[in-house]
């Protein structure tokens, strides 16, 4: 009965700012991290960010820094990704996901234990 259940997708233009949010029920994430990725059809899952959801320690793959912030509602049910200055290459469905062993690289999407169906952004003119 766990779900994840990711919203704020769409189609926009470049340059536009999105706020996506990933709602967590029937499960206690309380110690786990929450993890934002996308994946291009055909292809494997590639990291974003994640956040740690006891400590709210936030971590980011190396080239989505300059764009992407991760960040949590205080009921720890609800993480959010803020993605600005978007660009036709961005255009991907985004999951969220959630790790029990909430690694210092929890941005990566392996030892993952919940995935979200997830939300689609198209960035084009």
């Amino acid at each position: 009965q766990v779900q994840l259940v990711e919203s704020g997708g769409g189609l926009v233009q470049p340059g536009v700012s999105l706020k996506l949010s990933c709602a967590v029920s029937g499960f206690d994430s309380d110690y786990h991290a929450l993890g934002w990725f996308r994946q291009a059809p055909g292809k494997e899952h590639e990291g974003i960010s994640c956040i740690s959801n006891w400590y709210g320690s936030t971590y980011y793959a190396e080239s989505m820094t300059a764009r992407f912030t991760i960040s949590r509602y205080t009921d720890k049910n609800t993480v959010y990704l803020q993605m600005n200055n978007l660009k036709p290459q961005d255009t991907d469905p985004y999951l969220c996901a959630t790790e029990r062993v909430a690694t210092l690289r929890c941005y990566r999407p392996t030892l993952k234990d919940h995935w979200g169906k997830g939300s689609r952004v198209t960035v084009s003119t």
